[in-house]
């Protein structure tokens, strides 16, 4: 039996980011069921919005949220997250992450993208695999780190909590079981603190352009120990794709439309002259009218004012 302070299921931005700042109080053990940049994290292309430039604003990133949340967001939250966005992005560039630059009249600053929903450019990226940069320098940050164990190949099987072993005692999560995936043996990690950084479950439907290890496998294990789930109608999507009916789907990267890419559908009618640059949802609902509507099932992005801008 493994006895730590902590112990993490999860090896994504948020699994990770949270392992390293633990580690400065305790031992720490990181499960992940794959390879450490197996994660929704590595495959993320586009970037992440946080406000760095002098002509946005917190006010601005807050508005475009909620119009973009369509009355679900809970504006507390959402004011914590563009708020701290800052210091987020400062922490990732000090264990390594460079952001795209631009040369503007002398001196460097940022490349800022922009995509669907945002009012202003905020999104920092690095080329097209914003996700994989982050990733690989967080695994490299907690490879220096002598207090954090890394167990690849480990898939999380169920949490160990006072109820589930009979303690009449009030009921609390103890550890939880882990199949060693090269050994095939079921280890028992001890901890008082375990934190559930699995991501979502986008690999339950057919088509989708989720990696494979998002099964929802961390949601499983906290309805089983009594945990209240909610908001499972909330799944990462990403309506631009490749689509192949035998091979995985590939994704267009949402700041192709941002920039100014075009979606056409198969009359190479521009019938998404007004979403464009929407959110995910207006985006889908328009597709979705279209094929209803017109019985198209294929749909074509044009890159040429894209290209033409030497945006891309």
């Amino acid at each position: 039996m493994k006895e730590l302070d902590f112990v993490v299921v999860g090896s994504g931005i948020a699994g990770l980011s949270f392992a390293l700042k633990a580690a400065q109080h305790g031992s720490v053990a990181v499960i992940t069921k794959r390879k450490g940049a197996d994660s929704n994290t590595a495959w993320a292309q586009g970037g992440i919005a946080c406000v760095t430039s002098d002509e946005d604003s917190f006010e601005l990133h807050v508005r475009d949220t909620l119009e973009a949340g369509a009355g679900l967001c809970d504006e507390k939250v959402v004011r914590t997250i563009v708020t701290e966005a800052p210091e987020a992005i400062r922490e990732l560039m000090e264990v390594g992450v460079h952001f795209d630059e631009r040369d503007v009249t002398g001196h460097r600053e940022l490349d800022l993208g922009r995509e669907g929903g945002h009012s202003k450019r905020r999104v920092l990226h690095v080329q097209d695999v914003t996700g994989r940069e982050i990733e690989n320098k967080l695994l490299a940050a907690l490879g220096r780190s002598p207090r954090v164990q890394l167990l690849e190949n480990h898939t999380a099987i169920d949490l160990i909590t006072a109820a589930k072993l009979g303690f009449a005692t009030e009921d609390r999560c103890l550890g939880l079981y882990s199949l060693d995936e090269k050994t095939g043996e079921v280890e028992t990690i001890r901890s008082d603190r375990v934190v559930l950084a699995t991501g979502g479950c986008g690999k339950v439907y057919l088509y989708t352009t989720n990696p494979a290890v998002a099964t929802g496998d961390g949601v499983a294990m906290a309805w089983r120990a009594g945990v209240a789930i909610a908001n499972m109608e909330f799944v990462q999507f990403h309506p631009t794709c490749l689509f192949h009916a035998e091979q995985r789907s590939f994704l267009i990267s949402e700041a192709v439309r941002g920039e100014g890419g075009i979606l056409r559908d198969a009359r190479r009618a521009q019938s998404m002259r007004r979403s464009n640059a929407a959110v995910r949802n207006a985006f889908i609902w328009t597709l979705r009218t279209s094929r209803r509507r017109f019985c198209v099932n294929v749909f074509r992005t044009f890159l040429r004012p894209v290209c033409s801008s030497g945006s891309i």
